[in-house]
């Protein structure tokens, strides 16, 4: 059974960086599409990013696009969210996604079937 593992999370004041990585442990995961979504106390998950594994294609939320950028490392099979010039408002936990075959409801919680533990991130004012 393959599992997703979060890390990189933390504590951060605005305007300062993190990257966040998402690995699969367990069986090897040989899916296309990986996801980031996001979910700040009091509201429902959102869409952050996402990635087509084989087609090197990411799709970001408008509130990180050009911020935010999703990218794989093949040889170590993870998935990972470099966040800048990070605001007060991306304060979420954030959760890393996965399915096997690409779907164009990237955006779509329901389309995704494996999910991590997700990781905090806080940023100061």
């Amino acid at each position: 059974q393959v599992q997703l593992v979060e890390s990189g999370g933390g504590l951060v004041q605005t305007g300062n960086s993190l990257t966040l990585s998402c690995a699969a442990s367990g069986r090897p995961f040989s899916g296309n599409a990986m996801g980031w979504f996001r979910q700040a106390p009091g509201e429902e998950r959102k869409f952050v990013a996402a990635f087509m594994w084989d087609a090197n294609r990411a799709y970001y939320a408008d509130s990180v696009k050009g911020r935010f950028t999703i990218s794989k490392d093949r040889a170590k099979k993870t998935v990972s969210l470099q966040m800048n010039n990070l605001k007060p408002e991306d304060t979420a936990i954030y959760y890393c996604a996965a399915r096997l075959i690409w779907n164009v409801q990237y955006y779509n919680q329901e389309m995704y079937t494996i999910w991590g533990q997700g990781t905090q991130v806080t940023v100061s004012s």
